[in-house]
């Protein structure tokens, strides 16, 4: 038997998810892998980052169990950068001017962050926020500041703030949206998760523009300035206003991209070329981007039972349905949150206090579930999911109710 190499550009979390299925579906070791992770941390819990701003350690969010370390079919490299593919040779160029063959190469080279051309995006005090080198640099500016300003106010900017939180600093989040979420809740809910979210200490400022970042003396972040002319003073500007395919490689390799960037892929996550495969947040499947790891799981299952000719081999799409913890408070979305099936009707129940919303999309007959939201109490969130696309079992006043 012929062992076969298997080459993986990028050691995140879908990557390193493609290894170990790979590893143990396939026991009489007919590919050897190879593991290419620009970072110099292995393959960690991205989804808990700010976590190691608290009391987790790197080695505390690793995914890499010894064992993978330990086996010989297993090459991992970190703190190595792919800079071209030769699709005819079949060879992945290193920065260090090596190169390495493969039988298959899968693509999992994740995001980068988007930065806005915001001017005095460059000063020191300037952050992004999306790896584990990114917060020693946002530790290093936090010891010289008492407050810190996050653009952004989605999911990544939320626990950007909180990670500003654990450092003991005052955090600001800055949203061009007119509300927190906007991808993930309407206003109902964008209205609770900011009183929820400002009674924790997070300034929020909303339906803003930045304008620039501006220096004090020593050339560092001084202050932020809006475009009314209004200003935060701070010495830490953290960019969390979402992330871009990672899909430099395309180029050099004229693999075809996304619309909206990506590797374009089929359903079965292949590329133009058999040989190629593209997983994760990098990979446009049929056009598609997919932000969230659990789409990448799957399609990580489905390239691996395509090298092993073992079933089933396509992916099937994904629930992008989320339930979030964020600095304590839960927040759910799920189907057609923001009610765009022609005719959908919405039922709407906010606690006096303001600290709980909850909304249910239903159908135009009022039969049938199709999506809601929750925010302040998601604890019915398993129920209602469970529900989607059903006849309801009672009606939707009785089921806001027991939110």
């Amino acid at each position: 038997m012929t062992t076969r190499t298997l080459v993986v550009i990028g050691h995140g979390m879908t990557g390193h998810r493609l290894v170990e299925e790979l590893r143990s579906r396939d026991p009489d070791g007919t590919w050897r892998v190879v593991v290419l992770g620009e970072e110099r941390h292995p393959a960690y819990d991205r989804v808990r980052l700010s976590s190691a701003l608290d009391d987790k350690t790197p080695a505390e969010l690793s995914l890499v169990k010894p064992a993978l370390l330990e086996d010989a079919l297993v090459e991992l490299h970190t703190s190595t950068r792919a800079v071209g593919i030769d699709r005819a040779q079949r060879t992945v160029a290193l920065e260090d001017g090596g190169s390495i063959p493969y039988d298959a190469l899968v693509l999992a080279t994740g995001s980068v962050p988007f930065v806005p051309p915001v001017p005095g995006r460059e000063l020191p005090g300037v952050c992004v926020y999306r790896t584990l080198d990114d917060l020693d640099a946002i530790r290093g500016a936090a010891g010289r500041t008492t407050t810190g300003v996050v653009i952004g106010g989605g999911l990544l900017g939320l626990e950007a703030a909180n990670g500003l939180r654990l450092l003991g600093l005052s955090p600001h989040v800055v949203e061009m949206a007119p509300r927190l979420m906007p991808v993930q809740v309407d206003e109902g809910g964008g209205r609770v998760l900011d009183r929820l979210v400002t009674g924790l200490g997070v300034t929020t400022h909303l339906g803003v523009a930045t304008s620039r970042i501006e220096a004090g003396e020593d050339g560092r972040v001084a202050r932020l300035v809006f475009a009314d002319g209004t200003a935060i003073e701070t010495g830490l500007v953290v960019f969390s206003a979402g992330v871009r395919p990672q899909d430099s490689l395309a180029g050099p390799a004229e693999l075809p991209r996304g619309e909206r960037g990506g590797f374009l892929v089929d359903d079965h996550c292949r590329t133009e070329d058999p040989h190629v495969w593209a997983i994760g947040e990098c990979a446009a499947v049929e056009g598609r981007c997919y932000g969230l790891v659990a789409p990448g799981y799957r399609m990580a299952e489905a390239v691996v039972s395509q090298l092993l000719g073992q079933g089933p081999s396509r992916f099937p799409g994904a629930d992008m349905s989320t339930k979030l913890k964020l600095m304590g408070v839960d927040v759910a979305s799920f189907g057609d949150a923001h009610a765009q099936t022609p005719g959908a009707l919405e039922f709407v129940r906010e606690s006096a206090g303001g600290e709980v919303y909850a909304k249910l999309v239903l159908d135009s007959q009022g039969d049938s579930l199709l999506g809601g939201i929750l925010a302040g109490d998601a604890a019915a969130y398993p129920r209602l999911r469970s529900l989607l696309g059903r006849e309801l079992p009672d009606s939707a006043e009785a089921l806001l109710a027991s939110v």
